[in-house]
């Protein structure tokens, strides 16, 4: 693959499942569809997009399969032990869409291009308006960004 790529690697919370692939760079992508915001339980969720030929995993995945609105079959992958989220694939398994919060790099991961805008939270837009704190809500307010 090309320079604009990254190599990634990663597993569940439990470590029973491993992973690593190779994206590009362009392909990382925070979904704010319904389906994510459920999945998740987060207003979005952010996505690391493999071909399959370059995405490898050990463990055993337990998966669940949905119809998308578009009437589209996606696989979600996750952890049987823990519940980790990993992945969502066709049934084809020609790409996966890898959930970015199980790969140990994930502070690197700048979505690329945010999808589904129109179910996005509206709060999303001014959430650079909140008061941060450094760690749990006693802890000292945040004095500088999180860039």
């Amino acid at each position: 693959m090309k320079a604009q790529t990254l190599h990634i690697k990663g597993s569940c919370f439990c470590g029973q499942i491993e992973l690593q692939a190779e994206i590009l760079r362009k392909n990382i992508v925070a979904c704010h569809c319904k389906d994510c915001q459920k999945f998740s339980g987060a207003p979005f969720r952010v996505n690391l997009i493999a071909e399959a030929e370059y995405f490898h995993i050990k463990g055993q995945i337990s998966e669940f399969s949905k119809i998308a609105d578009s009437g589209n079959e996606r696989i979600q992958g996750f952890c049987g032990t823990c519940g980790s989220n990993i992945y969502a694939t066709d049934p084809d398994r020609t790409r996966f869409n890898i959930r970015a919060g199980c790969i140990t790099q994930n502070t690197d991961l700048i979505p690329a291009r945010h999808i589904f805008a129109q179910s996005a939270q509206k709060w999303l837009w001014q959430i650079d308006e909140a008061e941060w704190h450094i760690a749990g809500p006693e802890s000292d307010v945040a004095t500088t960004s999180i860039s």
